[in-house]
């Protein structure tokens, strides 16, 4: 066993259970104990750090909810998982109730001891990584203002970003709506030599495409209606700094065409002129569009999606790096904390696994907003469900439906999701209903639904409905 694998322990006075629990997770390359009394099991976490104990229920000398007591009291971060063949609604609720992170009846199948254990595992490091970023808000003097996370997908693009900073490349920032490629762009020319010159920023998608040409390029006087002077473009404005060009596929061929040749040679004629200007600016470009289909459709040039194509860099959303959602809201708390004169240390435990669970369809920018939000909102030290009602209700397809796409590929994507956790919802919402009314008892459910049981079963482990649990967490 490596000294970082997880370490199990456990507790069952049936020594058979103990072995079959041992041979199940031992492949899964965690480090397993066992104690056959809870005076045992309380002796040996005395002496060992555990990550996770399984303990039976009811056993002769010291049972599993004294065990439960006395370990959440000592080692609160260590997560429980109850198991008894005695299950029952009322005794799920009272161990959960006492900080159990699950209730197992027995029998239980390998497959569902790996899976629980699995999400215990989960859930503990969630928690113990809240726990490390409420202890850096309280001591330390300030986050990083650049890229945030401990993903390796965002690892990844922070080496791209230090590889490709130092140089003069034309970068291309791929990325859904709020994902951040403007954050990108700004810590590329951070870590440049261009770093304490100007830095441009124009979005291409708000701008026609005359107004745009104009503003890049510049104009004499007279070059059409209105332009009663000069006026210097953003590419001369910005010599020996950066311009980001955002949401590049909203610009037209002709505007492609000129920008082509800027980048073949950094030249350009103001509109009206006739004087060849040089400038030495180094271009980022970012999209949300699928360029390479553009292309093949005839709405992009060819040419010059080649020429900006040098090194691209592709940001993942936020629902595929979850494990950078609690860093980047402590960031943003950290953040209105000192806009607002406020001093919260944190997020309470209870609504973290709500955080980190949720997709985010609008990635970066929607979290900023919902932590701001609860910063406006909170009195206390800490971020509860109080602060943010409606985080309960964020997977439902009423917190999409007011979700505003950008773009026709996030609007595709969108209208995808809600028809998905649309029929997820009913179909919960069907399996639930169906065992409500048959006091849970399951072939009584299925028979009464016109399901095989085997199927009605498949249902409720694709939920996550557990019967000893439904008073608890299935409502």
């Amino acid at each position: 066993m490596a000294t970082d694998d997880p370490l199990i322990l456990i507790v069952d006075d049936e020594p058979a259970i103990c072995r079959n629990c041992i041979k199940i997770l031992s492949k899964m390359d965690y480090g397993v104990k066992y104690a056959f009394s809870g005076y045992d099991a309380l002796k040996m976490i005395g002496e060992n750090q555990f990550d996770v104990v399984i303990t039976d229920l009811k056993m002769a000398n010291l049972g599993g909810m004294e065990v439960l007591r006395q370990l959440k009291k000592a080692h609160p971060e260590t997560m429980v998982i109850v198991i008894t063949g005695y299950a029952s609604v009322s005794s799920a609720v009272e161990v959960m109730k006492m900080g159990a992170f699950d209730y197992l009846p027995k029998p239980f199948t390998p497959h569902e001891l790996r899976a629980v254990v699995h999400q215990a595992l989960v859930e503990r490091e969630m928690l113990l990584q809240n726990q490390r970023l409420r202890y850096k808000i309280k001591h330390q003097k300030s986050f990083s203002h650049q890229l945030i996370g401990d993903s390796p997908k965002i690892k990844k693009v922070i080496t791209m970003v230090q590889k490709v900073a130092p140089t003069d490349s034309t970068v291309l920032v791929y990325g859904e709506s709020g994902t951040g490629k403007e954050l990108i762009s700004r810590a590329i020319h951070a870590n440049s030599a261009r770093k304490d010159k100007v830095f441009f920023a124009v979005d291409c998608g708000t701008l026609s495409d005359k107004l745009l040409e104009s503003e890049l390029f510049g104009y004499n006087k007279g070059a059409f209606t209105g332009a009663h002077k000069n006026k210097d473009g953003i590419f001369k404005l910005a010599h020996n700094g950066t311009v980001f060009l955002d949401e590049i596929s909203n610009i037209d061929l002709n505007v492609q065409s000129k920008l082509l040749r800027f980048i073949e040679n950094r030249e350009f004629l103001p509109l009206g002129s006739t004087a060849i200007q040089k400038v030495d600016v180094r271009l980022i470009f970012a999209t949300n569009q699928d360029l390479k289909k553009m292309v093949d459709q005839g709405s992009f040039r060819e040419d010059f999606y080649y020429r900006i194509f040098v090194y691209p860099i592709m940001v993942p959303p936020l629902r595929k790096r979850k494990m950078d959602i609690l860093p980047i809201a402590y960031h943003f708390l950290r953040q209105f904390n000192q806009a607002l004169g406020k001093n919260i240390s944190g997020f309470d435990d209870n609504i973290i696994s709500k955080l980190t669970e949720h997709d985010w369809p609008g990635n970066i920018r929607q979290l900023r907003n919902v932590i701001e939000r609860a910063v406006i909102l909170c009195e206390k030290d800490q971020i509860t469900f109080q602060e943010l009602p409606l985080l309960g209700e964020m997977d439902d397809t009423g917190q999409l439906i007011d979700y505003i796409p950008s773009t026709n590929e996030d609007f595709k994507r969108v209208k995808k999701e809600i028809r998905h956790k649309a029929v997820l919802k009913v179909e919960k919402n069907f399996i639930m209903n169906a065992l409500t009314k048959n006091d849970w008892n399951v072939t009584r459910a299925a028979q009464k639904v016109g399901l095989q049981r085997s199927n009605f079963q498949a249902l409720m482990k694709k939920h996550n409905i557990k019967l000893p649990r439904y008073g608890q967490s299935n409502p």
